[in-house]
């Protein structure tokens, strides 16, 4: 998927000239935590967040910083604390360097860059102008419709083993020698030896997320990689059915 896929096209913005108190009073009636300034051509100029509005003279919050650090700062580090304290317009408190991704951004990348940036909306532009943004909201709406197309179920036990097997051997953490896949009346057995509770968890998630699975019974044998205890698995020995070496 791609961004222009999941963005909300409807962004309320503000100018770089809006007043500080006109932007704090439409991040509280919408509810939003941050909005996207723009030129009144469109142009992306920067972002205001909540962030941006913690440090200000009307609470008592400005940046106090001792005496010796302030020597060490200078002058100019100190006005942009006064400045963030008191300034009346939203262009000197801003975010001017703005983490942005292009329509046709992968979601993979939009993800990554939230992440990365630790940031919670990502605005979508086109030649620098403001054409969308993307929240943690949007992506969920997009994970909720992907939830709900979920394919139809694999038919048959041996469907649904084939479908496991293919998918474990695609991850890399995967035991793909040690582990063994049984299916009985939808029910999948996994049986083997881990070293991780990691890939045990793992492997539990992926059998799940198999069309058809109905449970997932754990055989799984922990052992210590140092001592070489072994734990017992969760759902205890697998049944002598599926030790006996043969898979259907």
């Amino acid at each position: 998927m791609k961004a222009s896929d999941v963005m909300t096209t409807t962004v309320m913005s503000v100018p770089a000239n809006a007043t500080i108190a006109d932007t704090v009073q439409l991040l509280i009636e919408h509810g939003y935590s941050g909005l996207p300034v723009v030129e009144a051509s469109g142009q992306l100029v920067g972002i205001v967040t909540e962030g941006d509005l913690l440090r200000r003279a009307e609470l008592g919050t400005e940046t106090k910083r001792p005496r010796w650090l302030s020597y060490i700062l200078g002058p100019g580090r100190l006005a942009e604390d006064y400045v963030q304290a008191h300034a009346r317009r939203v262009e000197e408190v801003m975010t001017r360097e703005v983490a942005t991704v292009a329509p046709d951004s992968s979601l993979e990348d939009v993800v990554a860059l939230m992440e990365s940036k630790s940031v919670k909306r990502i605005p979508v532009v086109r030649d620098g102008r403001l054409i969308g943004i993307i929240t943690r909201a949007d992506l969920l709406k997009a994970l909720n419709v992907a939830l709900l197309r979920r394919p139809e179920p694999a038919r048959g036990d041996a469907a649904i083993q084939d479908a496991i097997m293919t998918e474990v051997a695609k991850q890399p953490w995967a035991p793909v020698n040690g582990v063994d896949v049984f299916v009985r009346d939808g029910v999948v057995h996994l049986v083997g030896v881990i070293v991780t509770d990691e890939v045990r968890y793992a492997l539990k998630v992926l059998a799940e997320g198999i069309p058809g699975t109905k449970a997932v019974k754990d055989h799984l044998t922990y052992v210590e990689p140092v001592s070489g205890m072994f734990i017992e698995a969760p759902d205890g020995p697998a049944p002598e059915e599926f030790t006996g070496g043969a898979k259907d």
